[in-house]
């Protein structure tokens, strides 16, 4: 009998052994991103990870692969799909058709209530994503520093001339043939090499990821135009984020919130900071005056509208519209 009940005993014991274990079993979640180390946006996403830590109490994990170390820039989708990676970054993407043509969109936005703006649009495109099995997550710090660089000074962006200007995406491409120019896609990381080899006359490109590639060198001439709202969402794999406990699901969504309102004033002050830094050694900004700035968005938005309403739908596009026009600048 003694012995019965000392086996019946280690077998509770055992029971609420693996109990205690399932639940405080570790999920490690990886984030890529094309940012380095450098960049003060590396500084968010391990903010970020702090804050899971703690909100689970360490039952998930993120681990950071900067520099594209995973996968390469307009692989977001599928690493995220084929479980390369659990969040990435989101490029224009024919898959996500609305994303493609709202992510970077030609507006003066003002940018006081980013974070607000920022979650607003991640709302209106988290149906698309679903259909691709991905969750928006993390909103990149992004239209702030958006801006134009040049070898020479004095550029009209304009009047390109037939220059060959670095594009991220459909619209830039858009943009640079509209004002004479001829788009010329470059990773982020390769555009150091490209610049210094004379494989482009311009580039566009984030102040933030421009400073931490150490850009300024060979393209010294900064245009500060205030021409887009532009935001990279870090989208997550549906299935891993359905998989986790509604509390940890919870955790992740509000890191992610305070992340984003945590970093907005350190981000905006390390672009200034940068820029002043690059002024102070032979670089040169040129800030367009509103009406400019208001002409050349002019000469876009007719045929960026046009894509908008086939690629969202009349509905969707006009939240859109809505949503931009209550934050402009």
């Amino acid at each position: 009998m003694t012995a019965s009940w000392t086996t019946i005993a280690t077998a509770i014991a055992a029971a609420l052994a693996a109990s205690a274990s399932a639940a405080q079993a570790e999920t490690t979640i990886r984030l890529s991103t094309y940012v380095n180390e450098s960049d003060v946006r590396y500084q968010g996403f391990q903010h970020f990870a702090e804050l899971v830590e703690e909100k689970t109490g360490g039952s998930v994990t993120v681990e950071i692969f900067p520099s594209s170390t995973l996968h390469g820039w307009s692989e977001g989708i599928d690493a995220v799909q084929g479980g390369v990676s659990d969040i990435s970054w989101i490029n224009a993407d024919n898959r996500l058709p609305c994303y493609v043509v709202t992510s970077l969109y030609p507006a003066n936005v003002n940018l006081d209530e980013q974070p607000e703006l920022d979650a607003a649009y991640a709302d209106l495109i988290r149906d698309e994503a679903a259909e691709r099995g991905l969750v928006p997550l993390i909103n990149s710090n992004y239209s702030y520093d958006q801006e134009w660089w040049f070898e020479e000074e004095g550029v009209d962006l304009g009047n390109l001339d037939g220059k060959l200007v670095r594009s991220i995406g459909p619209l830039v491409s858009l943009m640079i043939e509209t004002w004479g120019g001829q788009p010329v896609f470059v990773a982020p990381k390769e555009v150091f090499q490209s610049a210094e080899r004379g494989v482009v006359d311009g580039i566009d490109m984030g102040v933030a990821t421009y400073s931490s590639w150490k850009l300024w060198d060979v393209m010294p001439h900064m245009i500060n135009a205030n021409l887009f709202y532009g935001n990279i969402i870090y989208m997550m794999n549906k299935n891993k984020f359905d998989g986790l406990t509604s509390e940890e699901q919870t955790a992740l969504t509000e890191a992610a919130a305070e992340t984003e309102a945590w970093l907005q004033p350190i981000y905006e002050e390390w672009v200034d900071e940068q820029i002043e830094t690059a002024l102070s050694e032979g670089g040169t900004e040129a800030t367009l005056p509103p009406e400019k700035t208001d002409e050349l968005i002019a000469s876009v938005s007719d045929t960026w509208n046009a894509e908008v309403d086939n690629a969202c739908g009349p509905e969707l596009a006009g939240k859109f519209r809505d949503l931009m026009a209550e934050h402009a600048r």
